[in-house]
């Protein structure tokens, strides 16, 4: 479409014009025909119904009507006319919207004499050219499951069901558990004041020696080196440099002075394997255990396998897809990346409980990072328009009852917890971009290969950390009054 465009629409003259990256401001003019039609026929309706004193019930004359109903006839006339003329305009001149027409209801009146003129902004979809989806190039590494992965696995599990013990006189290793008393405190410069930059005090809070690590909710890298060797009465400073993408606001983009006074340390004693240990695990025997480990480590290396497949598709399509993209979506996508990525760990089969845990690393995701999850979702969306790939309810219902069965939980209740908390759409989505993948695949040129030391080190950090993917961009309401998020 031209920066400028006008259509004669159903008497509505329409006028377009670009207002900014994927945003159309969008002017109209209603005939004053139209909008003597409109307010004959609302006064004909009203004239049927309406009860005025002194005249039968339909014998009022219009002049009374209109003294008497007039203020309330011309708002109702105008909010229909707007409605109508401002759907229409979208529709006929195919506007792919995101958002519902902005149009400040308020501060318009109709017209005593003349047309009736209005504009309204929306965002629209980015118009944008796939790239080459036939025989897109793919390496796929060959892993194995070793006798030493399975021996580190068990040994996880280990950690997992062991305790963590007091130590008396011993200094701090990495990987212990302290507890301590914690005092959090902004430095004064920057925009926030008032309770802000109040200092924070926490008592007995329990702190993880890692790198990085986390002191109520401000992360502190090399935490594992700033608690070495510290001792039960001991006090450690330090000062953090805040991230300016950060999730939580008091302390994004701000330097936060941090005092850590150790009172106990604790050390974790890995579980013996034993008759016990085996009993909780399902198995009977150590050498039982090791097959159900192996099998689960070729499960879990058969899905990253697909995971650095699929992100080679990724990559193509991201760096061979160039458009703009629209900047309020980018803004919303920003604050739902948690929403998605909590979805995606339900369906790893992580417990809701270990997601908690995690918490601080999910939240802390970049506006980068929200605009290339809009992207994908763009292109995607397009491919799966392109391909004629739909989600049917068989489909949803069927991986609800997969993950209900991974969790323990009914399919019924799974579904109704999932349509709560808002993640059944993103739900309906990943099958569907599940299902282009696929068909992607099908015509990809794939070569195996043997994985390098530098792409291991990759793959081993990309399961510490899940990566975050893109959420539905959400279609928002406005109003004149106040602008509200539409879950």
């Amino acid at each position: 479409m031209n920066d400028t465009q006008t259509k004669d629409e159903a008497k509505n003259i329409v006028t377009i014009e670009d207002a900014g990256p994927c945003r159309k401001k969008v002017i109209v003019e209603v005939p004053e025909e139209s909008i003597k039609n409109a307010l004959g026929e609302k006064y004909s309706d009203l004239h049927k119904e309406a009860v005025v004193p002194g005249f039968r019930k339909g014998r009022a004359p219009r002049r009374l009507l209109e003294k008497r109903f007039g203020k309330e006839v011309s708002e109702q006339v105008k909010l229909k006319l707007i409605a109508d003329a401002s759907e229409a305009a979208v529709k006929d001149n195919n506007l792919s919207t995101l958002t519902d027409p902005d149009v400040d209801y308020e501060s318009l009146q109709l017209p005593e004499i003349g047309p009736f003129k209005f504009d309204f902004q929306v965002e629209v979809r980015p118009d944008f050219e796939l790239p080459e989806l036939e025989a897109i190039a793919i390496e796929k590494p060959k892993f194995q499951v070793t006798d030493q992965q399975i021996s580190e696995q068990i040994a996880r599990l280990q950690n997992q069901a062991g305790t963590w013990v007091p130590q008396e006189n011993t200094p701090v290793e990495p990987n212990d558990q302290i507890v301590a008393d914690v005092v959090i405190k902004p430095q004064s410069e920057g925009p926030l004041t008032g309770d802000a930059e109040q200092e924070q005090k926490l008592e007995n809070v329990e702190l993880y020696v890692r790198s990085p690590g986390f002191v109520g909710d401000v992360p502190v890298e090399k935490l594992d080196q700033l608690l070495a060797g510290a001792r039960s009465g001991d006090v450690k400073k330090t000062s953090v440099d805040v991230p300016k993408t950060y999730y939580n606001e008091t302390y994004r983009g701000r330097k936060v002075d941090i005092e850590i006074e150790v009172k106990d340390i604790k050390r974790l004693k890995p579980a013996q394997i034993d008759e016990a240990f085996l009993k909780r695990l399902g198995v009977e025997s150590q050498a039982e255990l090791g097959e159900n480990v192996h099998d689960m480590l070729k499960n879990r290396l058969e899905q990253q396998v697909q995971t650095v497949m699929t992100n080679q598709i990724y990559k193509h399509l991201l760096e061979n897809t160039d458009f703009d993209l629209p900047e309020d979506v980018v803004a919303d996508q920003s604050n739902r990346v948690l929403q998605r990525q909590y979805s995606n760990l339900l369906l790893q089969g992580v417990s809701r409980e270990q997601i908690q845990e995690q918490l601080h690393e999910l939240r802390a995701a970049s506006e980068e990072q929200a605009k290339q999850q809009v992207k994908l979702f763009f292109i995607m969306d397009k491919i799966a328009e392109k391909l004629g790939i739909e989600v049917s309810e068989e489909e949803i219902n069927g991986y609800i009852a997969r993950v209900a069965a991974q969790r323990g939980q009914r399919p019924e209740k799974m579904r109704q917890e999932m349509a709560r908390d808002g993640s059944l759409a993103n739900f309906a989505l990943q099958i569907r971009e599940e299902k282009c993948i696929k068909e992607l695949f099908k015509s990809a040129k794939i070569t195996e290969v043997q994985p390098d030391k530098k792409a291991k080190k990759k793959k081993k950090a990309a399961a510490a950390t899940p990566a975050a993917k893109k959420t539905k961009p959400v279609r928002r309401k406005k109003t004149a009054a106040k602008n509200q998020d539409g879950e």
